[in-house]
């Protein structure tokens, strides 16, 4: 036996407390009677009530309050097994790492809110799987699918612009292996995020949505940056602007958000395009449309579970005090003839 609230017990101190004010309660009322004088007459005068009586009802209400306070303490007697199905999504984020994120027109920079909204999302996900790629010039998998959203949001932290030495925006390359990384076996359940500014001039995202949309994932994507564009700055060691990226002829190369690419990706997969704002609701936006999708039961575990049984503690309780109610405390006369 176990209690669900075993702090309630001390509630059982009342019980020495209730016995106490009864007692002194019946020794006052023995005092009062005793200052009539006459105790043959006083005697006369009360014969209707029975002192019997009287601590059989104390009994009962002492005892009823005894299973009363027993109740409150969630007694639990017996065990039972339980199933407890989880149900979710595999969803895939995939971050654009390359310089242009690093473009401030969006604060404090693109990547740096592209993380704070993948934190974001992160927090709001139950019982969905969750993967992190990151990609620039090329792709690879940060956090492979996992339910640790703890261990997920560690992967997160290490994600920068030098994470992936080859330069460029490979959206088409994030989306292949995504593909790769979903279940073969499933065609759908399979949600991919794209984290990116969209500038993308080689490795075909939209055909690669395609592949995508035969495999049953939806691409949703959220845009960072402005279109009208903005330069890349470069940093030195202490995290201070020294330059601008330029091009080969030595021009500043101004990087623009590329919506129409993104919004193409999104809709052709059946899926949404959002662009980022300083609010963030676009991920809650973006999670209230995810969860209207289909799922499917990721893990089922069985549990022990202790069984309640306040209930028979509270009906010991209840019949006490219905028998308390109604016993008389006095006796009836016969009036002699």
């Amino acid at each position: 036996m176990r209690f669900a609230s075993p702090y309630s017990l001390y509630l059982l101190l009342i019980i020495p407390v209730l016995v106490f004010f009864y007692v002194f309660t019946f020794r006052q009322k023995k005092k009062a009677l005793a200052l009539f004088g006459n105790l043959k007459l006083v005697k006369n005068l009360t014969a209707s009530v029975s002192k019997p009586r009287q601590i059989i009802k104390t009994i009962l209400v002492v005892t009823g309050f005894f299973f009363l306070i027993l109740a409150l303490t969630g007694p639990q007697i017996g065990t039972k097994l339980v199933q407890v199905k989880r149900k979710g999504l595999d969803i895939i984020i995939a971050i654009d790492t390359s310089l242009s994120m690093t473009a401030e027109d969006i604060k404090p920079n693109r990547l740096a809110k592209a993380k704070m909204e993948l934190e974001s999302l992160i927090d709001q996900m139950e019982g969905d799987r969750i993967g992190i790629i990151a990609f620039a010039g090329n792709a690879f998998v940060q956090c492979p699918l996992t339910l640790d959203y703890r261990a997920a949001k560690m992967f997160l932290n290490l994600i920068n612009t030098d994470l992936i030495p080859q330069p460029g925006t490979s959206i088409g390359e994030a989306i292949r292996l995504a593909i790769k990384s979903f279940s073969q076996k499933e065609r759908k359940y399979k949600v991919l995020i794209l984290l990116t500014d969209g500038e993308d001039y080689h490795s075909l995202p939209l055909k690669a949505g395609d592949q995508a949309k035969k495999e049953g994932i939806k691409i949703y994507t959220i845009g960072f940056g402005s279109p009208k564009g903005e330069l890349i700055p470069l940093y030195d060691e202490k995290g201070d602007i020294i330059s601008y990226k330029k091009d080969k002829k030595g021009a500043a190369v101004m990087s623009k958000l590329d919506e129409m690419t993104l919004g193409k990706i999104a809709l052709n997969t059946g899926g949404k395009y959002y662009r980022a704002t300083a609010g963030e609701l676009e991920v809650e936006q973006l999670y209230k449309e995810i969860s209207r999708l289909e799922k499917k039961e990721l893990q089922s575990k069985f549990f022990s579970q202790y069984e309640d049984r306040f209930q028979y503690f509270l009906a010991i309780c209840l019949i006490l005090l219905f028998f308390e109610l109604i016993l008389p405390a006095r006796k009836k006369l016969v009036e002699k003839l």
